[in-house]
């Protein structure tokens, strides 16, 4: 799929089968969320430019580098907060905006109940961070939303995604990359991702039935 990227680390692999796993209690769940994040940072910045700057060691006066442009994660409320400690471990100091979003059960379609972002999203690489990329409508909103505040570069990041969210995304915003550690096989009747990893944030935060 177009602007698409699976990351297909080792590390990455075997973490996701961790968090797939239903017997993997909360506290696991969060934290191999929080490290699979991090890696998932690795490869997402992987192509960011740099700007050269003047340093010195303890011995002499040499060359270092720094990011060219300013970082902006952007979590999708609840679930995508499970992945921000991992970018910022990578990424310190990148600055964090919320999106408040969720799915109505009947009609899957989102509703937005906060927005909160940095300003001079136009000098700055985003990042919008969920779990999970299923129907593509809370996505695409949160992608819409940051355009309409100013962003011009803007990288989707899910741990798992459907066929049918990562080409309604693509509809929408041809130009957003789309970064995922698995492309999963579908959508069940409910909205959720088969075989997916079920509902990220009611596993992170103990709200399960």
């Amino acid at each position: 799929m177009k602007n698409l990227i699976q990351i297909n680390h080792p590390l990455v692999k075997r973490d996701l089968s961790i968090l797939r796993d239903k017997k993997t209690r909360g506290n696991i769940f969060r934290a191999v969320l929080r490290r699979t994040s991090s890696l998932m940072a690795y490869e997402v910045t992987r192509d960011l430019l740099l700007r050269r700057t003047k340093i010195r060691t303890p011995l002499e006066a040499t060359t270092g580098y720094a990011l060219a442009s300013p970082i902006v994660l952007v979590p999708i409320l609840r679930a995508g907060l499970g992945m921000v400690g991992g970018f910022v471990e990578v990424i310190p100091d990148a600055r964090v905006g919320h999106i408040g979003l969720y799915r109505n059960e009947e009609t899957l379609q989102p509703v937005d109940y906060y927005f909160k972002v940095p300003k001079h999203l136009g000098r700055s690489i985003v990042f919008v961070l969920d779990p999970m990329l299923a129907t593509g409508g809370s996505g695409s909103a949160a992608v819409q939303y940051l355009k309409e505040r100013g962003a011009r570069v803007i990288r989707f990041v899910s741990v798992v995604a459907a066929p049918q969210g990562v080409r309604f995304l693509h509809r929408n915003h041809p130009e957003i990359q789309i970064y995922t550690c698995a492309l999963d096989r579908t959508l069940n009747r409910n909205g959720y991702i088969l075989p997916g990893l079920g509902d990220a944030g009611d596993r992170m935060f103990g709200t399960t039935e």
